[in-house]
C-alpha cells in the first residue's frame, strides 16, 4: 500500500471531510454560473459537486477496501442503467413541471449526463467489491426498515408544521405557503416529485450516503452518537456555502451562520437518531433529509425561532430516551470499526 493510501486508511474520517469539501467547493463556482448566470451547460458540474460527500466515501472505500471481487458485472451495469433512467426521468419531470423549463432534446441530453453520478452511487450498492457493497447496500435496502422509513418521511415535516403553531403562540410572524399548483392530485404530485428530486439529487444519494452512510459509522466507533452528530453538523453547514451564496443568502454575515447552525445541529442529531434506530440505513437518513427539505419548499418566511424551539424540544426527548451521550456497542450495525472494513 502506498503512503497516501495508508494515510487515508488510517485517517478515513479526516480524509472524507477533506475530499467532500474539495469536490463540492472545488466545483462551487458552477452553482453561481447556473443559478445566477443561466449557464446551463455547467449543470453536470452542479450535480457532481452536490454528490461530493458520497463520492468522497466511494473514493476512500475504493482506496482502502480489499481487492477481491464477487458477483457479476451485469448486475452492476443493470443497476446503473435502471438508476440512470429513473434519475433522468425525475430530473426532466422536475425541470419541466416545477421549474417550468421547456423540454428540448438539448436539455434532455444535458439531464442524461448530469444524473450519471447519482446512477453511479446507486449502482455501487450492487458493486462486485464486498467493501463497497457493504458501504452502500442500505441505500437501496427496504426490508427491515419500512417502518423507520415511514417515520422518517413524516417526522421532520411534522416538526416543521408544529413549529408554525409554536411561532403563533409566541406571537412571531407566520409563515406563508409557496405558490403551489392548487390542491388534490396536483398538489400531491407536486410534493411527490419535489421529494423524489430532493432525495435523488441532493439529500439521499449525494449527501446522506456520505455524512451518515460513511462518516457517522466510523465516528461512532470512537464517539457517542451525540458528539458525532455535533461534529458532523460543524462541517455539514459550511459544506452548503456555495449553494447558499448562489441563492443570494447572506453567507458573509455572522447572523446567517448562527441561524444555520441553530437548525443544522438539532437536524443532525435527529437524522443520526433515525440512522441508528434503523440499524444504519442510508435510505432512512435520506428520506428524513429529503422530506424536511420538501416541507421547507412548501413554506416561505418560516420563523426560525419557533422551528428551533420545536427541534430542540424533540432532540432533548430522543437524547434522554436513547442516552445518546453513550457510545454504541462495537457490534451495532451503525458502527464501523477497522475490523469491519477489513472483513466486510
Amino acid at each position: 500500500m502506498t503512503k497516501p493510501a495508508k494515510w487515508i486508511g488510517d485517517h478515513q474520517v479526516t480524509a472524507f471531510f477533506i475530499l467532500a469539501f474539495l469536490i463540492t467547493w472545488g466545483l462551487g463556482f458552477s452553482y453561481g454560473a447556473v443559478i445566477k448566470q443561466g449557464r446551463f451547460l455547467l449543470v453536470p458540474l452542479v450535480f457532481f459537486a452536490t454528490c461530493g460527500p458520497a463520492l468522497a466515501g466511494i473514493i476512500i472505500t475504493t482506496v482502502t477496501g480489499p481487492r477481491q471481487r464477487t458477483g457479476h458485472r451485469g448486475t452492476v451495469w443493470g443497476a446503473f442503467f435502471a438508476a440512470w433512467v429513473v434519475a433522468a426521468v425525475i430530473c426532466l419531470a422536475h425541470s419541466t413541471l416545477i421549474n417550468r423549463m421547456p423540454l428540448s432534446p438539448r436539455w434532455g441530453l444535458l439531464a442524461a449526463v448530469s444524473v450519471a453520478p447519482v446512477a453511479l452511487i446507486i449502482s455501487l450498492a450492487y458493486s462486485r467489491s464486498p467493501a463497497m457493497r457493504n458501504y452502500l447496500a442500505s441505500l437501496v435496502r427496504i426490508r427491515g426498515v419500512l417502518g423507520w422509513g415511514l417515520l422518517a418521511l413524516a417526522l421532520l415535516p411534522s416538526l416543521i408544521f408544529i413549529s408554525l403553531a409554536v411561532s403563533r403562540g409566541l406571537g412571531r410572524p407566520s409563515a406563508s405557503f409557496s405558490a403551489l399548483p392548487g390542491a388534490g392530485i396536483a398538489l400531491a404530485g407536486w410534493i411527490a416529485l419535489k421529494f423524489l428530486y430532493q432525495f435523488f439529487f441532493f439529500n439521499g444519494t449525494g449527501e446522506e450516503a456520505g455524512w451518515r452512510g460513511f462518516a457517522l459509522p466510523r465516528m461512532q466507533a470512537r464517539l457517542s452518537p451525540l458528539v458525532a452528530s455535533l461534529v458532523i453538523a460543524l462541517f455539514w453547514a459550511p459544506w452548503h456555502m456555495f449553494i447558499w451564496r448562489a441563492e443570494g443568502q447572506a453567507v458573509y454575515t455572522w447572523s446567517f451562520w448562527l441561524l444555520r447552525y441553530l437548525i443544522h445541529v438539532p437536524a443532525a442529531v435527529i437524522i443520526c437518531w433515525l440512522f441508528n434506530r434503523s440499524r444504519g440505513s442510508i435510505l432512512v437518513a435520506g428520506v428524513a433529509h429529503a422530506s424536511a427539505n420538501t416541507a421547507f419548499a412548501l413554506l416561505q418566511n418560516l420563523d426560525m425561532t419557533g422551528l428551533a424551539l420545536t427541534f430542540y424540544a424533540f432532540v432533548v426527548v430522543i437524547v434522554l430516551t436513547d442516552q445518546m451521550w453513550k457510545k454504541l456497542p462495537s457490534g451495532h450495525p451503525a458502527v464501523r470499526t477497522r475490523a469491519d472494513q477489513a472483513n466486510p
